[in-house]
């Protein structure tokens, strides 16, 4: 199948999401407008205008309603989907580096980047009333002064929050004391994203340290790992077969030196169980930043450093596909 190639965007890539019913497509990038795109022929629905600097991280809610964006111009706001309305605003010290909307998205949680003497802050904020987000008044502030936070994402019925940081540890804090219940150190580099599958027991990880590790949602304990060569940027569970597609590839700025036949920039498919590679899709032109499955489990999604997103659906001969044991 012939990809679909989204080109909105001027700069690279840095997250897609898509959401639940999988209609839409949304992508921010180091250019200043987040996007949303409909999911099943690539037309552009409309942008999100109001942040000057690089958007970092984005969510969307359960619902499709509300639509939330952190970037380096030190805000996090809160967008209206259907009308690209700003609803709320929240000023930071620091650069906004990960957001996420809880399961029920009447909360929603963002870090702030270690910076400009500022440590790292994780918050929980109220999402459902408009004035109180606008009013910035955090429920819960955690201060985390080891290493930054580089990827978030909410654990069992809102009660936790899992954090990924620079140092390749992973911790959980429960949100009812503020206070850190666990930390694991599987990872020797920064965690680059987390996603959980569709069912919310398990996440995935993606390191600089060129693995891909399965992990627990309640105890962190891992159960599988997925090896490669080169750095993995992001990591995306299948909702309906036991495959996980990872994406990655060298720094930027060692690109130049690699062609894209060289294979550095495939997605690359593993079975989930068998920690066996047994596909690969090319494509981009540099390192793929972000992965996401469509929630049917028939496409997924890659966003890379060259600005481009690639909507690609799987053919018969994927489906068909067992392996032998």
């Amino acid at each position: 199948m012939k990809p679909l190639m989204l080109q909105g965007h001027e700069r690279a890539i840095t997250q897609i999401k898509y959401n639940r019913e999988g209609d839409l497509l949304f992508s921010s990038a180091k250019d200043v407008t987040p996007n949303v795109w409909y999911s099943l022929n690539g037309e552009r629905l409309g942008t999100y205008i109001g942040h000057t600097g690089a958007v970092w991280c984005i969510d969307v809610d359960w619902k499709t309603t509300k639509f939330l964006s952190g970037a380096a111009d030190n805000t996090l706001r809160l967008w209206d989907v259907a009308t690209g309305v700003e609803i709320g605003n929240i000023s930071s010290n620091s650069a906004v580096r990960t957001c996420s909307f809880s399961y029920s998205a009447d909360l929603a949680s963002y870090s702030t980047d270690q910076a400009m003497k500022q440590d790292c802050e994780i918050f929980i904020v109220d999402a459902r009333d408009d004035e109180s987000f606008k009013s910035s008044n955090p429920i819960l502030r955690m201060t985390v002064p080891d290493s930054k936070v580089t990827s978030l994402i909410w654990g069992t019925l809102d009660h936790t929050i899992i954090t990924g940081h620079e140092d390749g540890a992973i911790t959980q804090w429960d949100l009812r004391t503020g206070k850190s219940i666990e930390t694991v150190k599987d990872h020797q580099g920064s965690i680059n994203d987390m996603q959980k599958n569709r069912q919310g027991t398990m996440f995935v990880t993606a390191s600089r340290d060129k693995t891909s590790k399965l992990f627990d949602v309640e105890d962190l304990s891992v159960h599988k790992v997925y090896v490669t060569e080169r750095p993995v940027n992001s990591a995306s569970l299948s909702p309906i077969y036991d495959h996980v597609v990872l994406g990655g590839g060298q720094d930027a700025m060692d690109v130049t030196t690699t062609a894209a036949q060289a294979g550095k920039f495939d997605a690359r498919f593993f079975h989930v169980i068998f920690e066996e590679e047994f596909a690969r899709v090319k494509g981009h032109f540099g390192p793929i930043n972000s992965l996401a499955f469509h929630p049917d489990g028939e496409s997924f999604s890659t966003g890379g450093e060259d600005g481009f997103i690639r909507v690609q659906s799987f053919d018969p001969s994927y489906k068909e596909f067992r392996f032998d044991y």
